[in-house]
């Protein structure tokens, strides 16, 4: 009897996926994955929340039609707003896992950081609520990163250079770290380090995320494990990874369908944590490298 892989569905607007498909490549990379994109919709930020519950309900039916064990949202958008009827919909068949920003690890050094984020996450009550949880008053700053997310998604070099000029700008002298609060943002660590005074650090939840799913599915780290098939679905239909997602070293690895190395993937104040079962501080339960030629 032929043994399929598990099969593990990443549901994003664009680009954002790529980090958290990364280490879960890394970590098991005999899961198979299943890209889903959405080229025709993206940005979701924009859009009213109903019409993110819709889609993102609409696209995990769909994953669970063609085989997936686990769901992962690595959309803090998404998660924030669809989360919940999406576990109603195929919880507890398959485990559900959201994404939530770094801040809790933040926090927890006891040191003033900033939390770069979109226009629309930055001015949201669900930041405010993370911050109030896991800061202390007066211990983090909000910033808001105009442009940035738009600029990785389109690997436009000048463009992410200059988001993220004006956000170092913003980000005050004080922060000894930075929370990158939009899953797109640890596509482009290296130009976000090179704009931060030296020694500041970066947390990010892409290897959490990763972590937290393969604890949802009770399987260890197992970074030798032969290579499945990773499906790339946009709008609905199966394809390629879109070039412009080739050009970033995580997106390259996952089109070429082979293992995706620790280089691969952007360095973080979390890289290194290995998978535990409090992973990400259970993010399910709270309603790389810069790009080529820059």
């Amino acid at each position: 009897m032929v043994r399929h892989p598990m099969r593990v569905a990443l549901i994003d607007s664009g680009f954002g996926l790529l980090p958290t498909a990364g280490w879960l490549r890394h970590l098991r990379p005999d899961l198979g994955l299943d890209l889903y994109l959405d080229p025709e919709g993206m940005p979701w930020g924009s859009k009213s929340s109903p019409w993110i519950v819709e889609r993102v309900l609409d696209t995990g039916r769909r994953a669970v039609a063609r085989g997936a064990d686990a769901i992962v949202v690595p959309c803090n958008t998404a998660s924030v707003t669809a989360i919940v009827p999406l576990r109603a919909a195929v919880e507890p068949e398959r485990p559900v896992v959201a994404t939530v920003p770094a801040v809790k690890p933040a926090g927890a050094t006891g040191r003033p950081f900033a939390i770069w984020a979109t226009e629309r996450t930055t001015g949201s009550d669900y930041q405010r609520d993370l911050v109030e949880r896991f800061a202390a008053p007066g211990q983090a700053d909000a910033v808001a990163c105009p442009g940035l997310a738009r600029a990785v998604e389109d690997a436009d070099p000048d463009a992410v250079r200059a988001a993220v000029t004006l956000a170092a700008e913003r980000t005050p002298a004080r922060s000894r770290s930075v929370v990158l609060g939009c899953t797109h943002y640890p596509l482009v660590v290296e130009e976000i380090l090179a704009s931060l005074p030296p020694g500041t650090g970066l947390h990010d939840s892409s290897r959490a995320v990763a972590g937290q799913t393969l604890r949802r599915l009770g399987l260890p780290e197992d970074p030798t494990a032969e290579p499945a098939d990773v499906r790339v679905h946009l709008g609905g239909d199966e394809g390629p990874l879109p070039a412009t997602a080739c050009r970033y070293p995580i997106g390259a690895a996952l089109a070429a369908g082979g293992r995706v190395t620790r280089d691969d993937l952007p360095v973080t104040d979390e890289s290194d944590q290995q998978t535990r079962p409090d992973t990400a501080s259970h993010p399910d339960r709270i309603a790389p490298r810069a790009l080529r030629g820059v």
